[in-house]
């Protein structure tokens, strides 16, 4: 590690141990100091009500937000961010299920999809809110609502997308990375003992099996057929419409309306509109839940991941490195 790195995790040490004495005494005297530890650490994400539009408080539309891949990959940290942080976004859709002043949903989606069971996840609480709630959702697609995107997007009541959206994508992906003959070249061999023969499939150290290959292509199956049936009872459409465009095509807006995907080209403000004049919510309050971003340890976690950001070789090395090999079905439209 050289001078200039030294110096640098020198001030972030003073940095972090000055905020912690700062901000632990100013909480002793504020509230409950154990209470707020969790807060103070970053362990525990904090959202609040942002009013976007003012207006009836009894009367209010909800404005959530999906944006980056849909897989839970734990809670934020004083070290690091996450794009999407999933348990935050289900917490989301469980207040919005319990709040009798929300009117409607608009729900923004920007995201390639991701992991089978959130969207699966997602999928279910906005059809519960539909069905105990009684409230219209409508979808607005950013520039991309692919896969999973399209997944949590297909129960709403309307969707809208711009025409430069990238959606479809609908399908199911597994990949594994098979480095054995890597391996051989360079000398690695693998002692593996397994109780079955197949315990080791699709793990990477070896081809897979035509047997195997069957196997997961009936695991694939069965989620594509899921996903082919919720886009039926969603857009109201024969399984034969669907699977029309449902080979992991992706399409544009304009073309995903002739498809019947999407209900109208428009953007994000036209969604809004569309919601209120459509129910008679013109003065009703809009609100999204915003995070608290002006804490310690969210500043901190920025300003160290500024200083010690990675070379793209070591992050694309790293990646490789921390990912599991194992297989995981995905909603997915782009590489993971």
């Amino acid at each position: 590690m050289n001078t200039k790195r030294w110096v640098a995790l020198g001030i972030a040490a003073v940095l972090m141990f000055f905020s912690l004495g700062i901000n632990t005494i100013i909480t002793i005297f504020k509230t409950d100091f154990f209470s707020s530890f969790d807060n103070l650490m970053g362990t525990e994400t904090l959202s609040f009500e942002q009013v976007i539009e003012s207006g009836d408080f009894d009367k209010r539309i909800a404005h959530l937000t999906v944006n980056g891949v849909i897989q839970d990959v734990g809670e934020p940290s004083v070290w690091e961010t996450v794009d999407y942080n999933h348990q935050l976004f289900m917490d989301q859709l469980e207040a919005v299920l319990n709040d009798e002043s929300v009117k409607g949903v608009v729900l923004t989606v920007n995201t390639p999809g991701g992991g089978v069971i959130e969207s699966a996840e997602i999928y279910e609480k906005i059809i519960q809110i539909k069905e105990q709630s009684q409230i219209p959702i409508y979808v607005s697609m950013g520039t991309m609502a692919a896969s999973g995107g399209y997944y949590i997007a297909a129960p709403a009541d309307k969707i809208f997308a711009q025409r430069e959206t990238i959606t479809g994508s609908i399908g199911v992906i597994m990949q594994s990375i098979n480095y054995g003959k890597l391996a051989e070249k360079v000398g690695i061999e693998f002692e593996t003992i397994k109780s079955g023969e197949h315990k080791d499939m699709f793990g990477g150290v070896r081809p897979s099996t035509p047997e195997e290959l069957a196997m997961l292509q009936e695991m694939i199956d069965e989620s594509y057929e899921q996903f082919v049936d919720i886009i039926e009872v969603g857009r109201g459409m024969s399984e034969a419409q669907v699977k029309k465009v449902a080979d992991g095509r992706i399409l544009g807006g304009t073309q995903a309306v002739k498809a019947g995907l999407v209900d109208e080209i428009g953007n994000e403000d036209a969604v809004i509109a569309a919601m209120r004049a459509d129910f008679g919510l013109e003065d009703a309050e809009l609100f999204e839940y915003a995070i608290n971003t002006d804490s310690w340890a969210s500043l901190l976690g920025v300003k160290l991941g500024s200083m010690f950001t990675p070379s793209a070789e070591s992050q694309y090395l790293s990646k490789i490195i921390s990912s599991t090999n194992s297989p995981r079905m995905m909603y997915l439209y782009g590489e993971y």
